[in-house]
């Protein structure tokens, strides 16, 4: 069998990174930076108002008090994105809001709440010292500064970042396009009568949930019959519109209803092997016309563990990053455990933050316990046992 992190290895051998395009800051939330995103002009580009008050000279503040306010006529009233030149003289203020320009002159801005309001003059009643509420021109960045290094995914933090620097539209490797295609005569789809010996399709909607988690955006394709002549066609018909294809079902081990692994071997492009682990151990991967193609196990757990040990991180391998890796911490057992020879296994759990609980029931077809799970317990291939009290490792799930 193929171990975890050979089969890892050959993923990310196979996987090039999408390359760039230019995207509307609308769209390109997501997106890898294939670019630094840099300052155009200083930030902000001009000295402005903290706070709504007025702008003043320091130094005719320096006696004020609540006894004795110092009382300065007001020459203007400064709005925010006020595009007017102002020159503030000795002696007097000019009422301004939060945002504005700062008047020539002007080296302070007394907050409201220390005035008494006034618009032809106005009573201040503590002294300020110079730079008081006024944000400098460059003093959150300079112009040409490097704001976003290239590499790091667009959050919408760096969205705003990017808006703030000018730029309507950045190069980014986008959110890769995922495609998912469930097989299986006996599926039929959720809301519809069951017949005998058919189940609702779950798969194809947690496939397509946990890529748009991770990031991507999913489509969900109607099942394809178990039929060998239809398989290949339909997933040649999907190339064009997918960055990486999932499929699910159909690749076991032998069996005559291996659909999948029939129709695809064909091709030699795509690979079928044992990978060492539980679930998941039927496992196919390969490249259609440099399209990524993951062909999962069926059932449902199986699928859910494949995706996040292997396709998770081949979605990072396309955008050039590795940050969709789960985080893996230690934790102690509270229980027993046990686990099949010469393979790992993923166990579904609960995880306090120090100690970790594998359920009872780890059959790969228990969906059930699937959606009370918070993390998989690592049992490694040269552990048959683990006993209450020993340390592991833990995968801690979205």
């Amino acid at each position: 069998m193929t171990s975890v992190e050979d089969y890892l290895g050959i993923i990310a051998g196979a996987i090039r990174p999408l390359p760039a395009s230019v995207l509307p800051l609308t769209e390109a939330e997501g997106g890898v930076l294939a670019e630094d995103v840099t300052a155009a002009v200083s930030l902000p580009p001009f000295d402005n108002s903290a706070m709504d008050g007025y702008a003043v000279r320091a130094s005719d503040t320096a006696s004020a008090s609540e006894a004795s306010p110092a009382v300065l006529p007001v020459t203007a009233e400064i709005a925010a994105g006020d595009t007017g030149s102002y020159q503030l003289a000795p002696g007097t203020a000019m009422k301004i809001m939060t945002g504005a320009r700062l008047p020539l002159g002007a080296d302070s801005v007394i907050q409201v709440e220390w005035t008494d309001g006034g618009s032809s003059q106005v009573a201040i009643s503590r002294p300020v010292s110079a730079g008081t509420a006024v944000r400098y021109a460059g003093g959150d960045a300079r112009e040409g500064e490097v704001l976003i290094p290239a590499g790091l995914r667009l959050r919408p933090t760096h969205v705003a970042v990017t808006a703030s620097a000018g730029r309507p539209s950045v190069a980014v490797r986008p959110r890769p396009r995922v495609v998912i295609l469930s097989t299986g005569d006996e599926l039929t789809e959720p809301g519809t009568p069951l017949m005998p010996g058919q189940i609702w399709d779950s798969n194809s909607y947690m496939l397509a949930s946990l890529a748009r988690e991770a990031g991507a955006g999913s489509v969900r394709r109607t099942r394809v019959r178990d039929d060998v002549e239809g398989v290949l066609p339909a997933i040649k018909s999907l190339l064009e519109h997918a960055d990486l294809i999932i499929t699910t079902g159909g690749v076991s081990m032998g069996g005559e209803h291996d659909v999948v692994k029939a129709a695809l071997e064909s091709l030699g492009t795509v690979g079928f092997r044992k990978v060492a682990m539980q679930p998941g151990m039927p496992q196919g991967f390969g490249m259609i016309e440099s399209v990524p193609v993951f062909t999962l196990p069926g059932n449902p757990v199986s699928a859910y563990v494949s995706f996040q040990l292997f396709v998770r991180r081949a979605l990072g391998f396309l955008q050039g990053v590795d940050d969709l890796e789960l985080p893996v911490v230690s934790a102690e057992l509270a229980a027993d455990v046990r686990s099949p020879a010469g393979r790992r296994s993923y166990l579904r759990g609960t995880f306090d933050g120090t100690t970790a609980e594998a359920f009872t029931g780890q059959g790969s077809h228990q969906i059930a316990a699937l959606g009370r799970a918070d993390s998989l317990i690592i049992v490694p291939e040269s552990e048959t046992q683990l006993s209450a009290g020993e340390t592991v490792d833990v995968i801690v799930l979205p």
